[in-house]
């Protein structure tokens, strides 16, 4: 490789353009609002998701059975797994771990 391929390989890798500019600072404002928004409608996804799992879990104790549902957990971390790959089944374990709330 040579010395300029080399100088833009490394500034392409440092600062995420072929040229060395740096990308708008209200394109990254925005790109960051836009996150804390998601994230903002995730986390109360998912509390609203211990609420349900919470009342079915009640149901279910209520009806005789047991808290958790083993062969349903298994079907929640498939569906994550084949939609998000291995990452997915991390998160969906996470999902589920919040969702158990207290023995």
């Amino acid at each position: 490789m040579s010395t300029t391929a080399a100088t833009t390989a490394t500034t392409t890798r440092a600062t995420g353009t072929a040229h060395g500019t740096e990308p708008p600072a209200g394109q990254i404002d925005d790109g960051r609002g836009r996150i804390d928004a998601l994230d903002e409608q995730i986390i109360a996804l998912v509390r609203e998701r211990m609420t349900v799992s919470a009342g079915i879990q009640r149901a279910r104790i209520a009806s005789g059975g047991r808290r958790v549902h083993l062969a349903r957990e298994m079907e929640i971390l498939a569906r994550y797994r084949d939609e998000l790959g291995r990452p997915g089944t991390t998160m969906a374990m996470t999902l589920l771990e919040l969702s158990r709330g207290r023995a």
